[in-house]
Formats: C-alpha cells, sequence, structure tokens
C-alpha cells in the first residue's frame, strides 16, 4: 500500500472522533476509541492482553487510553484493507490519496456495504475519478456523513486532500 496509515488514522480521528469512554454512535451502537464497533468487533483477548485490561466489562467501567484507542484503530484499519484488496484488487494500484480515501469509506461504512458502490468501483477501475467522485456522493452514505463524503468526495476527484 502506497498510502500512509498515520495520515489516515490522523483523518479517522477527526471524521470517528476520538472517545476513551464507551458511548452511543448515531445508530446507537456501543463503541469506542476512533470508531470501534464493540457489537460487530468487540475486543479480542489478544487485544485485550495488549491493552492490559482483564476483560471487557472493565473497559465499559474504566475505558481506555488514547495508545489503547490508536492500537485498536490500526487493527481495524489493517482487517479492512486486506478485505478490501480482496474484494477489489484494483486498490492495490490507486495512487496513495485515493487508497487512503476508499480505506476510509471502508472503515466508516464496512466492506460489504462499499461493495454495493459498484458504479463508482467502476469509475476507479476505469480511473475516471470525478464519475467515481460523483458516484461518492450520490448515495445514503453521503447523505448520513455529509462534510466527511464531500471533503472525500473532492480528494477522490482531484487526487489531492
Amino acid at each position: 500500500m502506497k498510502y500512509n496509515r498515520q495520515d489516515l488514522i490522523d483523518k479517522l480521528v477527526v471524521s470517528e472522533g476520538l472517545r476513551l469512554q464507551v458511548y452511543k454512535d448515531t445508530l446507537g451502537i456501543d463503541t469506542i476509541g476512533i470508531g470501534r464497533n464493540l457489537e460487530d468487533r468487540g475486543i479480542t483477548k489478544e487485544e485485550l492482553e495488549w491493552m492490559d485490561i482483564p476483560n471487557i466489562d472493565v473497559i465499559y467501567e474504566m475505558g481506555i487510553t488514547e495508545a489503547d484507542a490508536v492500537y485498536l484503530a490500526e487493527n481495524d484499519v489493517q482487517i479492512v484493507e486486506e478485505e478490501l484488496v480482496r474484494a477489489h484488487p484494483c486498490v492495490d494500484s490507486l495512487d496513495a490519496v485515493r487508497q487512503l480515501i476508499v480505506i476510509d469509506m471502508a472503515f466508516n461504512m464496512g466492506v460489504p456495504r462499499l461493495n454495493k458502490f459498484k458504479m463508482m468501483w467502476a469509475a476507479i477501475e476505469n480511473e475516471d475519478y470525478p464519475t467515481a467522485a460523483k458516484e461518492m456522493l450520490d448515495s445514503r452514505w453521503a447523505s448520513q456523513v455529509k462534510s466527511r463524503a464531500t471533503k472525500l468526495a473532492n480528494a477522490m476527484h482531484n487526487g489531492e486532500f
């Protein structure tokens, strides 16, 4: 991958927020850190060990540190990246900005939902980035995340943030 993972984490902090206590996201899902969905992903045994937390109940009671939040986000990004490349091998050949964009989108909505952006993916595969940007904005996702979608679509169109 060409994109800078730290740049992505920084953008995710702006888009998703950084919360060290469990909270309900806009869909009412228990979430912590930088958008970690506790109901779908939870916290693995390995992650609990790395964070030196005995069990998930402690996270609900005490929260996590900023370092823990970044660690969880890095794990999530790794998983999303692998799923995305499996589903769309063209991601590997994108420039760094556009890799970051599609990984950001997948982080936000999940790869299965991003897979439904058929016309966007067709445009990306044809290197027709203005059309890909238009398709990004022509979605329920864009109406939900508003300014995030606009920023990402502009970057898709222009190739820079």
